[in-house]
């Protein structure tokens, strides 16, 4: 497990052989996606796929919730820091791609809450269990941004592209059980079954031909690499929203807990 050190905004390990597994945990905060959970969820990809005793991937939150999305003072920083803009536009990038070329497949666990850049990891996961009240929210447009970090890549392929904008654009709440029902995930179960079934998809995936299921997941995600133009100018137009005035009125309203007024 040397090779995952420098991941330290990450819980890994392995607790069955060729099953690597990736918790987002940061105590208090519903597993909200800091600074270096952000930096080590786009780079950690690469090196999973160059370990050879990791067969399959199982992510999920820490505490039976899979994450409550960008963490505020992250956000705060990418608002007032154009470095800090520019490294999280690269960092929003290499995350989805890298999970995209991962050769390895990865099963999300989703519990209770996924949103924003929690909500990316767990839908661009090549299978994804869901409990079936867990509540799914994309969040970007009520932030005051555009929907970048991972929706116009890979929304209108699974749910099409009606559904994507009703819920895109309206950032309404998405139960597990409805998002299964558009197709957005892979499976529903009990929201007490959901790391259970996770682990169960893993170890059959673990057991198969090795081969055979990753150049299947190779030529599927090539339906993603065409969706790539789409993905990189919504990433540059959430990034542009990140130096305009409506983003200051959704931090403050979020903040603050009241209805945005963005005028």
């Amino acid at each position: 497990m040397e090779r995952y050190a420098p991941f330290t905004g990450l819980k890994i390990d392995r607790p069955e052989d060729g099953i690597l597994r990736i918790v987002l945990d940061t105590p208090g905060k519903l597993n909200a996606v800091d600074a270096k959970m952000h930096a080590d969820l786009a780079d950690v990809w690469p090196v999973v796929d160059r370990d050879p005793e990791t067969k399959v991937v199982v992510i999920h939150g820490e505490g039976g919730a899979y994450s409550a999305g960008g963490d505020m003072e992250m956000i705060k920083d990418i608002i007032e820091d154009p470095a800090a803009r520019a490294e999280t536009f690269r960092e929003a990038r290499d995350l989805v791609y890298n999970m995209i070329n991962c050769s390895k497949p990865i099963v999300s666990g989703i519990e209770r809450v996924a949103v924003g850049a929690g909500l990316a990891t767990a839908l661009l996961a090549d299978i994804s269990i869901v409990g079936r009240s867990a509540k799914l929210i994309d969040g970007h447009t009520k932030l005051g941004v555009a929907a970048g970090d991972h929706a116009a890549i890979i929304w209108p392929l699974l749910c099409g592209m009606a559904k994507a904008k009703y819920y895109l654009l309206t950032c309404e709440t998405l139960l597990g059980e409805e998002a299964e029902r558009i197709g957005l995930v892979s499976m529903a179960v009990a929201d007490d079954e959901v790391i259970d079934k996770a682990f169960e998809v893993a170890r059959t995936l673990a057991t198969g031909s090795q081969n055979a299921i990753r150049y299947t997941k190779l030529t599927l995600n090539n339906w993603l690499r065409l969706a790539g133009p789409t993905f990189d100018a919504s990433l540059a137009l959430e990034m542009l929203g990140f130096a305009e005035a409506d983003v200051q009125e959704g931090v403050a309203a979020i903040t603050e807990k009241r209805q945005a007024n963005f005028g």
